[in-house]
């Protein structure tokens, strides 16, 4: 059976049960639910910001949306719906809004890019909501997250005295991984999910550190230590060189196959260790760092340039996710800790961040600039999304 898409976020939020009883509502759920998300995108980080924000455009927003009795829900109404939505669902239908389709005809056609193997880098990397934990709260959420865009694929929370580890195979459980390539830092580096991921289709490439030690030692051991070189080890390498951020980095991927049958590790192929040596510019100084992996993916699928651009991809998830939802949109100031109101409005700002990544805004800032300079912008937004403004 094919899985529902949603055009916009409107229809997407439409489909979030109202968990209320029937009895004494004077606003509809998707009313709550539309001004929650008008102002995140306008700018408002927090639910006092939110309320403020509704309040201060009411005129406005008492014309496009023609509330009953000309009025609007209070912040008070507001707050307490955002404590008692239902996560599990609200994720689930922010997941599948799709505007590929709109944005594609909105803005200016990019050249073709180069042909690109098949395989897809998705991240998989836990978040504490560090606002809220500051109160007690202990919100932790694992996502799954598209290299080439950042594009949120999934979230679930982890639970109360439990970790990633559990988590991970709820996010992925029931997913189609075929063509895709899952990247996990080395606390995911685990057997029973490095298993699941390729009975669901997909290939792995996990960090492995000491919290694995003998797959840990193996490792090391072949590049320190290697054994004599063999036509089926397909040993290879590859360096890359960028400047950036007031550094020089340095980075050399090396791969075999070599203990492809020696490790006790499901589907794994090849073995890799990763040499990355960084030199400030200002004052000369250099750091050099050595990590290691293993993936499922054969040589003869995945060459050392490509691991190495799946193994930079993984930072997509803290680069374009975890950094722009903690200081751009204010995760990590917003104090919010009661109910599922910490988890609802992260998965809120994941859905709004996805919209915005297919319209094409690279500069999330710069979009909350825009959708925030008038209530309509916003609202339309929602309902049908427009292209950026050539800035």
């Amino acid at each position: 059976m094919d899985v529902p898409q949603y055009s916009d976020l409107l229809a997407a939020l439409g489909a979030v049960p109202d968990p209320r009883q029937r009895r004494g509502q004077r606003y509809s759920w998707p009313l709550l639910l539309t001004l929650l998300a008008a102002a995140m995108v306008s700018g408002a980080d927090n639910l006092r910001a939110i309320g403020q924000w509704v309040t201060e455009h009411a005129d406005d927003l008492i014309l496009l949306l023609a509330p009953p009795h000309g009025r609007l829900p209070s912040p008070a109404t507001l707050r307490r719906a955002v404590r008692t939505v239902d996560v599990a669902v609200l994720e689930d239908r922010l997941a599948r809004v799709a505007v590929g389709a709109a944005a594609a005809s909105a803005v200016p056609a990019a050249p073709a890019a180069p042909a690109t193997p098949p395989a897809m880098g998705l991240a998989l990397d836990g978040k504490a909501v560090r606002g809220a934990n500051r109160h007690g709260a202990a919100v932790h959420l694992i996502g799954l997250v598209r290299h080439a865009d950042g594009v949120v694929l999934g979230q679930v929370a982890v639970a109360a005295k439990s970790n990633e580890i559990t988590a991970a195979p709820r996010l992925l459980a029931g997913r189609d991984l075929t063509g895709t390539v899952i990247t996990l830092d080395a606390q995911l580096a685990q057997r029973e999910l490095a298993a699941q991921i390729r009975r669901q289709g997909g290939h792995y490439l996990m960090v492995v550190k000491a919290n694995q030690p003998d797959l840990h030692v193996a490792i090391e051991r072949l590049f320190t230590d290697p054994p004599p070189l063999l036509p089926t080890d397909q040993a290879a390498q590859c360096t890359t060189w960028s400047k950036g951020h007031g550094r020089l980095e340095w980075r050399r991927l090396e791969r075999s196959a070599a203990l492809r049958d020696y490790v006790n590790w499901p589907a794994a192929e090849q073995a890799l260790r990763r040499t990355c040596r960084r030199t400030l510019v200002a004052t000369g100084e250099i750091s050099e760092t050595t990590t290691y992996a293993i993936t499922s993916l054969p040589p003869a699928v995945a060459s050392a340039a490509r691991l190495e651009a799946l193994w930079r991809g993984h930072w997509t998830i803290e680069n374009k996710v975890h950094y722009v939802r903690d200081v751009t949109l204010g995760e990590d100031g917003c104090q919010v800790r009661t109910g599922t109101a910490p988890h609802a409005l992260a998965a809120l700002r994941n859905g709004l961040l996805r919209v915005l990544r297919q319209l094409g805004w690279p500069l999330i800032p710069d979009a909350l600039r825009h959708y925030g300079a008038y209530p309509q912008r916003a609202l339309a937004l929602l309902a049908a999304p427009s292209p950026p403004p050539r800035l």
